[in-house]
């Protein structure tokens, strides 16, 4: 069992619970062909450049949803600590869209030209769909654990011994692959679960149909990026 997956069967929780029955798709999108031809030195340079160009729209519109999750946080959240792990996930965002700059400068990606496919769209009308006052925090908080973690979880694995990432992706690799990272991760879920216990049967219900609707949007997006 690869170590990803294997760290899921030891987990506890309503996450985890989740994760385990919906091992293929959770599957699909952290071991995605894109992630492995990174991680075996495959991957074509011109889907990872329509990758980067993409994400770079993305975390564009990741921002304020994220700055939803904390305000949700402030009325609603049984601990004021959740409020210091959004507030340190929002200040790394604001390093990553400098590092989507230099790197799209790297590769020759001009971001102001870079038009946002169908797929990338859709992924963010789904954002702003869970941003309004009638979606619970416990839903939310729910959907961006799902969103980091299949980022950590992908790229750590082109980060593992027996990979052969190129070294010119090895700094995006680290990038959501890091340990700092992956903390930050089991922050998320430690909040998440924490929620999901006090949930209503309804909300446990739109939390685990979230959680699906993530993974299905981040199989389409390494989708995209791959062509």
């Amino acid at each position: 069992m690869e170590a990803g997956l294997e760290q899921l069967a030891e987990a506890e929780g309503t996450t985890a619970t989740w994760l385990k029955k919906h091992r293929l798709v959770y599957t699909a999108a952290t071991r995605h062909p894109f992630i492995l031809s990174i991680r075996d030195g495959s991957i074509d340079l011109n889907s990872f450049k329509r990758w980067l160009g993409q994400d770079y729209l993305f975390v564009r519109a990741f921002v304020p949803f994220v700055s939803s999750v904390l305000l949700k946080a402030c009325h609603e959240s049984d601990n004021n600590s959740d409020m210091e792990v959004f507030l340190s996930g929002l200040a790394a965002l604001n390093d990553e869209i400098k590092w989507f700059k230099k790197e799209s400068s790297k590769w020759g990606v001009v971001l102001s030209s870079i038009a946002p496919q169908k797929v990338n769209e859709d992924y963010c009308r789904f954002l702003e769909s869970l941003m309004g006052p009638n979606v619970e925090y416990t839903v939310a908080i729910t959907a961006l654990w799902a969103i980091e973690l299949v980022y950590q979880q992908s790229f750590a694995h082109c980060l593992e011994e027996a990979s052969r990432t190129p070294l010119e992706l090895a700094e995006t690799c680290q990038r959501w692959g890091n340990e700092g990272f992956g903390q930050y991760c089991r922050s998320l879920q430690k909040i998440a679960d924490r929620r999901l216990l006090r949930a209503t049967s309804e909300e446990l219900k739109k939390a685990e149909a979230t959680l699906l609707r993530v993974l299905e949007h981040e199989v389409e997006f390494w989708n995209m990026s791959q062509g």
